[in-house]
C-alpha cells in the first residue's frame, strides 16, 4: 500500500434522478454505522469511564492490577466536584479545555478507560511516582509539568485558541491532578507498579518496516480509525475515534511519535477490546505505519528539521528527521481546521 495512496473519487451521480432517495439512504446507513462505532466505544470505555473490574481483552490480567476506586466512591462536595470535573477534562479534553487543545485529542486516546487501565499509562501508577526527572528535558518534573507537556505535545496545544498550555497554576491542572490522586487512592507511593507506562517491546530479528505496516493496518484498525487515518466523527462533528496522523493528531514532540511507544501501546490496547491480539511484529509494523506519515511540527523546533531531530530526538525510534519515500519527515501540516467541539 502506496504511503500516499489516496482513495478513489466516487463517481459523479446522474443529477436531478433518485437525490433524494440516494441521500436519506447515505444518512440513515451512515447514521446506523457511526451510532455502531460510538456504542462499540461506549461499551470499550473510550467515551465514558469504567467502574473498577470491568477490563476488556485480557481480564485476568487487568484484575490482578491495582484497582482504582469506582465512580460511585467519588465523594460528595468541593473535593468531589473537582474530581468530576477532571474526570471530565480527561474523557473529554478537546471539548472540555478547548482553548488548549489543538487537535480533537483526548487524554482518554492514550490513557484507556478513564486513565484506569493498566498497561495504558494509567494514572494511578503516574501520580505516585511524581516529582520525578524526566530525560525528555531533563528536569525535575512535578506532575503539573508532566501534564503541561501532553498538552504541548499530544493536545498539539501550538494550534490552540490561546497558542499554548494552560498557564502554571491553572484550574485545568487542578482538577485533573485531583483525579489522578483519587485514582490512586491506596496504591503505594514512589515505586514501579505492574502495569505502569506502555509495554516495552523488545525489537524483533525484522525490525519494522511501514509497508508491512499498512497491510495490518488496513486489516486491524482503519475500520475505527479510518483509511485515511483521521479518526471518525459522529454526524455533528465530534470525534469518536482519534485521527493518527496528519493536523488533527499530536505533533513530533509527543511520545506516542515514537515507534516503539506506540508499538507497545498497540500490543497492549490495540484492537480495542483485543488486547495482545497482534503479534509483537505486527505492532511494530503498524507502528511504524503510522509514525511514518506527517503530522503537526515539534513546537521545540527554532532551526531546521534536521537540527532539531539531533537536539531533541537522537536515538529514539522515530521517523522524524529522516528520508521516507522521497520525504523529509517532520516538516509539519497545515494548522488544522478542527471538527466541532460539543
Amino acid at each position: 500500500m502506496d504511503d500516499d495512496a489516496k482513495p478513489s473519487p466516487t463517481p459523479r451521480d446522474n443529477p436531478g434522478k433518485g437525490l433524494f432517495a440516494r441521500d436519506l439512504i447515505y444518512a440513515v446507513g451512515g447514521g446506523f454505522a457511526l451510532f455502531a462505532i460510538a456504542a462499540f466505544a461506549f461499551d470499550a470505555g473510550w467515551l465514558r469511564d469504567r467502574k473498577a473490574g470491568e477490563a476488556d481483552g485480557d481480564q485476568d490480567v487487568q484484575a490482578a492490577m491495582f484497582q482504582p476506586p469506582p465512580d460511585s466512591a467519588i465523594p460528595d462536595g468541593p473535593e468531589g466536584d473537582a474530581i468530576r470535573r477532571g474526570q471530565a477534562i480527561f474523557m473529554n479534553t478537546s471539548a472540555n479545555a478547548s482553548d488548549f487543545v489543538g487537535n480533537n485529542l483526548s487524554c482518554s486516546n492514550c490513557h484507556l478507560d478513564g486513565g484506569r487501565r493498566a498497561k495504558s499509562a494509567p494514572m494511578w501508577a503516574a501520580w505516585t511516582v511524581y516529582p520525578k526527572y524526566r530525560s525528555k528535558n531533563k528536569q525535575i518534573n512535578t506532575m503539573e509539568d508532566r501534564v503541561k507537556g501532553c498538552f504541548t505535545y499530544s493536545m498539539n496545544a501550538q494550534h490552540s485558541p490561546t497558542g499554548g498550555p494552560p498557564p502554571p497554576g491553572h484550574d485545568v491542572y487542578k482538577d485533573l491532578q485531583i483525579y489522578m490522586h483519587w485514582l490512586a487512592t491506596g496504591a503505594p507511593t514512589g515505586e514501579d507498579m505492574d502495569g505502569a507506562g506502555y509495554p516495552e517491546l523488545e525489537m524483533t530479528s525484522a525490525g519494522y518496516d511501514p509497508a508491512r505496516g499498512a497491510r495490518v493496518y488496513a486489516a486491524n484498525c482503519a475500520a475505527c480509525h479510518g483509511g485515511d487515518g483521521q479518526g471518525q466523527y459522529d454526524i455533528n462533528g465530534r470525534p469518536v475515534f482519534p485521527a493518527l496522523w496528519g493536523p488533527r493528531s499530536y505533533n513530533w514532540g509527543a511520545g506516542m511519535a515514537r515507534v516503539n511507544t506506540a508499538a507497545g501501546f498497540i500490543k497492549a490496547n490495540m484492537p480495542l477490546g483485543q488486547s495482545n491480539r497482534l503479534s509483537d511484529q505486527q505492532a511494530w509494523d503498524v507502528a511504524a505505519y503510522i509514525n511514518s506519515h506527517e503530522r503537526p511540527r515539534d513546537p521545540r523546533q527554532t532551526g531546521t528539521v534536521q537540527e532539531t531531530a539531533r537536539k531533541n530526538h537522537g536515538g529514539e525510534e522515530t521517523y522524524y528527521g529522516r528520508t521516507y519515500q522521497g520525504r523529509l519527515i517532520g516538516i509539519g501540516t497545515p494548522e488544522p481546521t478542527l471538527r466541532a467541539r460539543p
